[in-house]
């Protein structure tokens, strides 16, 4: 029977962000290998979530970290399938989709989030969601080390917790 361990913390919402992580309720990454999938579309944002995401793995001793940029978020999702190949015990998708004046945005979140899922779904290497879909750029600021934190800290203690399933 699998018995999950209920963390020390949530995941943002509007009255919680990745500042109230405490760094001794999370897990250790010694031995693990991580694949960090950066897009660099938007990269003011998707730096800084990797930035945090990094310095999370740095801190908790993970043995390999790998970043792989890629041009969007679309290809999020097939470099996520690639890196699954290989020796890592997570991967986390890093990408920020802000909204525009077309329907773009719906295809493209709705694309990357139904690839992660289905990845996820195989079962072979979890694939960490750490997506920025915000109206305006503004709004990933502060989910990328703004006032609401760095969700790309927040994915890193999910991949490490994941990991460790």
């Amino acid at each position: 029977m699998l018995c999950l361990v209920k963390p020390a913390y949530n995941m943002a919402t509007s009255s919680h962000n990745s500042k109230h992580i405490v760094n001794e309720t999370i897990p250790s990454a010694e031995g693990l290998c991580f694949a960090l999938i950066v897009s660099r579309w938007n990269s003011e944002i998707t730096n800084r979530l990797f930035e945090g995401a990094h310095q999370i793995l740095q801190k908790q001793q993970a043995k390999q970290i790998d970043r792989i940029d890629v041009p969007g978020s679309f290809e999020l999702v097939y470099a996520s399938r690639i890196a699954m190949e290989k020796n890592y015990d997570a991967i986390i998708a890093i990408g920020n989709v802000i909204r525009g004046e077309t329907s773009h945005f719906d295809y493209v979140c709705q694309g990357v989030t139904n690839g992660i899922q289905h990845l996820n779904a195989m079962g072979r290497v979890p694939v960490i969601f750490c997506v920025l879909t915000d109206d305006i750029i503004e709004q990933s600021r502060e989910r990328s080390g703004g006032s609401l934190g760095n969700k790309g800290e927040e994915a890193a203690v999910a991949a490490i917790q994941i990991a460790h399933l």
